[in-house]
Parts: C-alpha cells; sequence; structure tokens
C-alpha cells in the first residue's frame, strides 16, 4: 500500500512539475546550445557543452528549454508586452446552427488598428452557471476561405471541426490565419516578427485569452486542433502555451529529413519561417529543432497526431519516427498514455472516422 501511494505521488509530482516547466521555460534561454542530433533526446548539454544523461524530470526541463530557445532562433521570440492590446470583442453577426449558436466576432491581438475575425460557436449548454472546455481551431491553407472551412461554412467537409465540435458540447474559435480569409496581413510590413509563424502563435495566445475571458467556459480546460496548416500552427502554439491541455494535429507534421526527401522550400515563405531559406540554407541539418523534439516538448500534455499513410505533404513514416523517439519522454512525464497517433488508410485529409476518434481523445482528455 505505501508503494502504491509513493507510485501515485511520483507521477502527480511529475505532472505538476511538468505544467510548472511548461510555464518557467516558454522564454529564450541567452546562448542555448544548438543540438546536432534531434533524434536523440535522451541528454541535454551541459554549460561547457558536455552530454549530460536525461535521468529527471528536471534534466528535461534543462533540454525542452534548450528547444523552445532553438524554435526561437527561428521563428523569432514569443511576444511578451507588458500590457496587452485590449481585445475588445465586437460580435459582428449571430445565427443559430443547428444546436449551437454561432457568433462572426472580431478582437484586437497585436494592433489597435488591425482586428483579427474568427468564428465562434456556443453551446447552449454553456452559461455561466455551467462552463464547458473550449477548443481553438486553427484552418488549413485555403486562400480566401480562411475560417469558414473549420466553420462548415464553406469548403471541404471533412474540415467542420469547429462546427462538428461545438455539436459535441465544447465552445469553439476559428479565426483566420493571416493573410487568409478575411485578415489581410503583409508580412513584410512588420518587421517586429522574424516569422508569419510567430505572427501566427502569438495571434493564437490572444485567442486563448479571448476564450478564457467568456464567463461560459471552462478556462483551465481548453485544446487546440488544426488539419495542416492549422495542424503545425496547433503544434507550434502549444510548445508556446501551456494552456492548451490537449491537442489534434491531423497531417501537419513530419520530421525535416523526410518532408519532400529533406527540401525545405515549403516551409520558408513569409507565412512559415523564411529564416530556413537564409540562414539554414534550406537544409535540415542545419536547422536547430525538428518535430521530435516539439512533440516531446508537450509532455505531459495529451497530444493526437492524426498522420494517413498516403499523406503527399508529411511523410507518414516520419511522424512515425517522431512518436517513437518523443515516447520516452512521455514515460518519464508519468503519462505515456498521453500520446497517441492514429495512421488511417487515407491521404490529405480528415476522414470522418478519424475525426470521431480525436473528438474522442477530446472528451477523454478535457471532459474528466
Amino acid at each position: 500500500m505505501i508503494l502504491r501511494i509513493f507510485s501515485i505521488f511520483v507521477c502527480i509530482s511529475a505532472c505538476f512539475s511538468a505544467l510548472y516547466s511548461a510555464e518557467k521555460t516558454e522564454k529564450a534561454t541567452p546562448d542555448a546550445p544548438v543540438y546536432q542530433e534531434h533524434l536523440d533526446l535522451s541528454y541535454y548539454l551541459d554549460p561547457a557543452g558536455k552530454k549530460q544523461p536525461v535521468q529527471s524530470w528536471e534534466d528535461w526541463e534543462i533540454r525542452r528549454g534548450h528547444i523552445l530557445s532553438n524554435m526561437q532562433t527561428v521563428m523569432g521570440e514569443v511576444p511578451r508586452p507588458d500590457q496587452p492590446v485590449p481585445l475588445d470583442m465586437k460580435v459582428l453577426e449571430e445565427a443559430t446552427v443547428d444546436t449551437v449558436k454561432r457568433l462572426k466576432i472580431s478582437y484586437h491581438t497585436d494592433d489597435p488598428q488591425m482586428r483579427v475575425k474568427a468564428y465562434l460557436f456556443v453551446p447552449k449548454t454553456a452559461t455561466a452557471a455551467n462552463p464547458v472546455p473550449a477548443i481553438l481551431c486553427l484552418h488549413q491553407t485555403n486562400s480566401s476561405t480562411g475560417k469558414q472551412e473549420p466553420a462548415g461554412i464553406k469548403g471541404l467537409p471533412n474540415l467542420k471541426y469547429a462546427l462538428e465540435l461545438a455539436e459535441r458540447g465544447y465552445v469553439t474559435l476559428a479565426p483566420d490565419y493571416p493573410s487568409f480569409g478575411e485578415y489581410p496581413y503583409d508580412f513584410k510590413a512588420h518587421p517586429e516578427y522574424r516569422s508569419g509563424t510567430m505572427k501566427a502563435v502569438y495571434d493564437n495566445k490572444r485567442s486563448l485569452d479571448l476564450l478564457q475571458s467568456l464567463k461560459y467556459v471552462q478556462g483551465d480546460r481548453i485544446g487546440c486542433i488544426g488539419h495542416s496548416l492549422g495542424g503545425h500552427n496547433t503544434m507550434f502554439t502549444a510548445a508556446f502555451d501551456p494552456r492548451i491541455k490537449a491537442l489534434v494535429s491531423s497531417c501537419g507534421f513530419t520530421r525535416f529529413h523526410k518532408y519532400y526527401g529533406g527540401q525545405l522550400k515549403g516551409w520558408t515563405s513569409d507565412r512559415y519561417m523564411p529564416v530556413i531559406n537564409g540562414k539554414y540554407q534550406n537544409n535540415p541539418d542545419l536547422v536547430p529543432f525538428d518535430f521530435t523534439e516539439i512533440v516531446a516538448s508537450f509532455a505531459p500534455r495529451a497530444f493526437l497526431a492524426c498522420a494517413p499513410v498516403s499523406d503527399s505533404n508529411f511523410e507518414v513514416s516520419g511522424v512515425k519516427d517522431v512518436i517513437r523517439i518523443a515516447q520516452p519522454v512521455y514515460q518519464l512525464s508519468g503519462h505515456p498514455e498521453n500520446l497517441k497517433a492514429l495512421y488511417p488508410e487515407a491521404k490529405h485529409d480528415f476522414p470522418p472516422e478519424t475525426r470521431e476518434s480525436a473528438y474522442q481523445f477530446f472528451d477523454h482528455h478535457l471532459k474528466k
């Protein structure tokens, strides 16, 4: 009995330590060491540059801090203004869709002269007296469609996850990515962001602020989901924001070396990370992070990868590599069951049965 109680205590301690670690290591560490091996997460580099084995959660905190710092070397630092621009949410339209209320809203993120537009879905069960979990729903690369696709207004029927999750009882928010939908954005006109990726991450962090401001949302039970662009946008945001307790990425990533045979040009537009094209020469050997490290950085939070076996964008064996390599970190956290992957027989898609599994994943982790 004593041994069992001790084991439970160790598990709980690892969980709390991991969440504290996520808060503590979000900031960039000056002069963080650069790792040449992104497939080996069993060590960290000490100040002398020597390898030290990761044997405890405190050891992993050091490596995780280095991972987030190296991500910010490429993406730019996460903005941390002392006084964020007020959200000033406004309701532009209101409609009832089946069993949920759909609000078209706008709000500020980083510029008082610019407003992000989004669809906010509120199920009838969500009230101030009965707050419910919320999920941020991020869209794929879809030009003018943007947020309308996860909202089920336009686009592919397999990608209407903001609507479907709302019908399942979640408050959901589907914003436009900068330069998509109703969000005109000139990345070159904003040198304060090193990458479009970090601009999107900060917008998403403000979207989480908005969700937490709603009285009918359980602010400590927030998830995030996305397909393709939305899939890795979900992951980048979760790496830097521990408020995301459960996340699902559909067709969102593979190891850099297995992305079109290591040809990284697709990651280098202004919407993504231009530095990869210049400083890192589109060479996966030079980029100072990889998705193995990003996924491991989520531990012990719940992560589900949906990776179709015939996805031509994100090669499935690279996803399997990532899950296998990140698993020991989840084991160390005391929650190996929180890392999951599905490999449906499909192309670059989010089939109904896979979405249902993803929704059940959220139910398990956010509604308990």
